[in-house]
């Protein structure tokens, strides 16, 4: 017995941000962004067709964190105008900050309570949310949880809950086209994991498992295609739709060991998300091979039959891109990744992961 559930209204296709006046349906809204040129003129775009927000909040960074988002509460309460819908127009980043907001409604304080003592789930607030991505990896648009970051504590949150699923996904490739070489790689990557993770997983299922395989063979195809054709809308059209794929995957089965792997590094190092949790892949997928049909399955339909060459395959993808996959380049000496893995496979994500600790640490930790 199986089930697979995700209940975002998708809408895929160039000229996307058109939709947003129209499904907001005259309702006031805050829009999540970024203060950069090129959102300020998305920004006035949804301005036109929606008028304008009754809030702006665009301090948004690169893994939300507690303090960010305490400070944008604060201009949540200064509102003259109660928000009642969220528009979220960037990449994760944004889309886990609007999340982040919708659950708060003024008051960061509830989500930081639920978050660090797992109590106060009824003080959380309810807002619908229109997530307009602009980079083609996170999924974020299609899941039901956010990323938060209490930097003082280097500690990653999991912010999870049904109603932080957005009402609308709008996923417009042409708001790709200006997205720089290190950000178009960074998110794609990603976007790998979240699909094989999904495969490798305890929760899969036969729907999750389909997407993550288109998901993962259209990014190893077409993300090296994109980034020789950046201004190519039909290969920025190519990732996208692959990004969602791998989002509509993992959203059901969350991620496995890379993404565990991976938290500590970026809050040690600042590597980017999507090389964080991608570099170690060669190493987890080798730990699978032969351990379970349906993963077997699933990964030679990637990658081939020959899964063992398949590893180095994907190794030799990752290193195509400028990618790593060894630790020490991430400043980790053997104790210390090994270290690293013990505590990974004991996180959340890490206890997704269909192998077990003896198979994981002779694998990778060799």
């Amino acid at each position: 017995m199986w089930v697979y559930h995700n209940p975002v209204t998708l809408h895929f296709g160039a000229g996307g941000l058109g939709l947003v006046g129209g499904l907001l349906g005259g309702r006031s809204y805050a829009l999540v962004t970024y203060d950069e040129p090129l959102f300020r003129k998305m920004r006035t775009r949804i301005e036109k067709q929606a008028g304008p927000p009754a809030l702006v909040i665009d301090t948004i960074k690169p893994n939300p964190d507690f303090h960010t988002l305490t400070d944008a509460c604060a201009a949540w309460r200064r509102a003259r105008k109660a928000p009642r819908a969220i528009v979220a127009l960037g990449g994760g980043s944004v889309m886990d900050s609007a999340k982040a907001l919708a659950a708060a409604d003024g008051d960061f304080g509830r989500v930081e309570r639920y978050l660090k003592t797992g109590d106060g789930a009824d003080e959380l607030a309810t807002l619908p949310m229109l997530c307009v991505p602009t980079t083609a990896g996170t999924g974020s648009e299609v899941t039901m949880w956010a990323a938060l970051w209490d930097t003082v504590a280097a500690r990653k949150y999991s912010l999870s809950r049904p109603s932080l699923y957005a009402e609308h996904a709008i996923v417009d490739p042409e708001l790709t086209l200006g997205a720089p070489r290190g950000l178009t790689v960074a998110a794609g990557l990603d976007a790998l994991s979240h699909s094989l993770e999904s495969i490798w997983n305890r929760n899969a299922n036969p729907v999750s498992t389909t997407h993550a395989v288109f998901a993962a063979r259209e990014l190893m195809e077409a993300l090296p295609l994109v980034l020789a054709e950046p201004a190519s809308l039909e290969l920025r059209s190519r990732v996208a739709f692959a990004a969602l794929s791998a989002g509509l995957a993992f959203s059901n089965t969350k991620t496995a060991l890379a993404h565990s792997i991976s938290y500590p590094i970026t809050l040690r190092n600042g590597t980017p998300h999507g090389v964080a949790c991608s570099f170690s892949l060669p190493m987890v997928m080798r730990s699978v091979i032969g351990l379970n049909d349906a993963c077997d399955r699933a990964l030679k339909r990637i990658f081939g039959t020959d899964l063992a060459a398949g590893a180095e395959r994907l190794a030799e993808f990752l290193a195509g891109l400028g990618v790593s996959v060894d630790p020490k380049d991430y400043g980790f000496r053997d104790g210390e990744w090994r270290g690293l893995v013990e505590d990974a496979l004991d996180g959340e994500r890490g206890r997704n992961f269909i192998a077990s600790r003896e198979r994981v640490m002779a694998t990778l930790c060799v």
